[in-house]
């Protein structure tokens, strides 16, 4: 199975308002006076509000939030090297290492920054992608079908249902990566 992969072009909050206003039947003045109600509301309680009493989707409901807290946009990365200034310096030896070896066996691989991660990708399809947090790393072939195909050769890192964690620090296993990798190219022809 592919993972869905659809984002809005413009990743400003307000990309989301046409969808609202038509999914919901309300105007986005509504939804600001709505906003103003629970302008004291922590960020989960303002969500679980507009989930609970309007059916709002996470998506939406997370737009309508950032955005009457004053986050225009969801972008916060124009470039992998504006995301590896975030992260420790382990992690990005580590991240930097895993594209290397990838796109010096597929050059025809971009490096962009996607859902506010580093992410690889070969024409319209995202092949390769990792993501920091504080104590690993995680990375995505973006198939659960490759997850699956090499779910024993990942028996010594944690397999979550999406993605692989790895230490911050781990010895890149460039043929390991590089079977997936190309795994997952040949489900995108």
């Amino acid at each position: 199975m592919l993972y869905d992969l659809t984002m809005p072009k413009d990743p400003s909050r307000e990309a989301h308002f046409p969808a609202i206003e038509k999914r919901y039947g309300e105007k986005m003045a509504h939804w600001f006076k709505v906003m103003k109600e629970v302008k004291d509301l922590k960020y989960p309680e303002q969500i679980a509000h507009l989930r609970e009493n309007y059916g709002f989707s996470q998506a939406h409901a997370n737009a309508l939030v950032m955005y009457s807290r004053g986050s225009t946009s969801s972008k916060r990365f124009d470039t992998p090297a504006d995301y590896y200034k975030t992260i420790k310096p382990e992690q990005v030896k580590t991240i930097k290492k895993i594209f290397k070896t990838i796109t010096e066996k597929y050059p025809k691989t971009e490096l962009v920054i996607a859902w506010n991660q580093p992410m690889l990708k070969m024409g319209d399809h995202y092949i390769f992608g990792v993501s920091a947090a504080t104590k690993h790393i995680l990375m995505s072939a973006w198939s659960d079908d490759v997850l699956d195909a090499f779910r024993d050769k990942l028996d010594h890192l944690v397999v979550n249902k999406k993605t692989i964690g790895i230490p911050n620090d781990w010895e890149v296993e460039e043929k390991l990566i590089l079977a997936m990798v190309k795994a997952r190219i040949a489900e995108t022809k």
